[in-house]
């Protein structure tokens, strides 16, 4: 369903979109946190539809990370952002769903922006570790020549979360480090890490995860950024981000896979090559050419894993919409999504590698 009308020029982009942005998510962004902690009464994220169509969430969620919380809700969390509506920038927004089909806005994951270091809250990753809500994130400008990755905790996966600080960056680590990645193998936590300049590499935590342990491994060449690890059926397989994440209609982002027998690699592609001196195996692309009038997406990637009570797996991800790229503040609006993922012959496959247009039957997870 069309959700945006083009009216033409920057200040009717900016007056549009603030009104429907108004009304998509639920209550402003004071006070809606505490409202959506609140069970008292139903609400749009919990209702379960037979089908949903992308997006699943507008106006932004970029980098989306998903998790199913211990309350039932499963939760997305976003880079900082600005939605262009008057409420100013969101530190790392988060929503919440029943279904990942509706999705309903609860706040800000911080009361308190973590101030380390200069810049902001970009690639969160939320998981549930020792009890806690970990979320380890990357502070960053544009241009940053020295990037770094911090770690935040919470008793709620809707937070606030309290930051712990930076774990390491870029310089200490000897490596570009953005978009970091928790998968913890055998009771031992590792974090994965890296970027188009340098590729990705993994290191082992302290079993609290608040420091690193020994030296970092490299797993692909540079290339890749927003790895994610998803253990499945004795492999452990590797989803990359390659191209250009925020070029509006012109960004060429994409989603490529490897799988591994250990979580430090080799990962191969379906060649059987190692990625660290080859490229993975596409699995989800943009629409090309990205025509006009079409509601064609382009630039999908930066994706999450998560498996629903049927035992299908899904791809979370955010894309562009080619009708509706940029906020009329010139910044890339990426709106949520999500697609079913297949498995052929060991290997991932989303279908087509385009992200979906049409109604799809939606994910089942039922009450806890």
């Amino acid at each position: 369903m069309k959700r945006w009308l083009w009216i033409g020029g920057a200040a009717a982009v900016l007056i549009v979109s603030a009104v429907w942005a108004a009304t998509l998510y639920t209550g402003a962004k004071s006070g809606a946190k505490s409202d959506a902690k609140s069970d008292a009464k139903p609400d749009a994220a919990s209702t379960a539809p037979e089908t949903y169509q992308n997006p699943v969430f507008e106006p932004v969620l970029a980098d989306p990370s998903v998790l199913r919380a211990e309350d039932g809700y499963i939760y997305a969390y976003g880079t900082e952002d600005d939605w262009a509506d008057g409420e100013g920038v969101r530190v790392v927004p988060v929503l919440r769903s029943k279904n990942m089909a509706a999705w309903e806005y609860v706040g800000e994951a911080f009361e308190t922006k973590p101030s380390w270091k200069p810049g902001g809250v970009w690639a969160p990753d939320v998981s549930y570790f020792n009890g806690m809500y970990y979320m380890y994130y990357t502070m960053s400008i544009w241009g940053d020549d020295n990037p770094g990755i911090g770690l935040a905790v919470a008793d709620s996966p809707a937070g606030p979360f309290e930051d712990l600080g930076k774990l390491f960056d870029s310089d200490e680590i000897g490596a570009y480090s953005i978009d970091p990645m928790l998968i913890v193998e055998e009771s031992v936590p590792y974090l994965f890490f890296g970027s188009i300049e340098a590729g990705i590499y993994g290191i082992e935590l302290t079993e609290d995860g608040t420091a690193t342990v020994g030296e970092k491994f490299q797993i692909s060449a540079p290339g890749y950024e927003a790895p994610y690890i998803f253990k499945k059926d004795g492999y452990f397989y590797f989803f990359g981000s390659a191209g250009t994440c925020c070029d509006g209609a012109d960004s060429t982002y994409r989603v490529e896979t490897a799988r591994a027998e250990s979580i430090k690699g080799p990962y191969v592609n379906k060649e059987g090559v190692d990625i660290r001196y080859a490229p993975g195996s596409l699995v989800l692309s943009g629409y090309f050419p990205p025509e006009l009038g079409k509601g064609l997406y382009v630039g999908p990637g930066h994706n999450s894993v998560i498996t629903d009570d049927e035992g299908q797996d899904w791809m979370v991800y955010h894309a562009i919409a080619v009708d509706y790229p940029k906020f009329g503040n010139g910044v890339t609006r990426r709106p949520l999504m999500i697609d079913p993922i297949r498995w052929e012959d060991g290997w991932p496959v989303i279908t087509d590698a385009l992200p979906s247009l049409e109604p799809m039957k939606a994910p089942v997870f039922r009450d806890r």
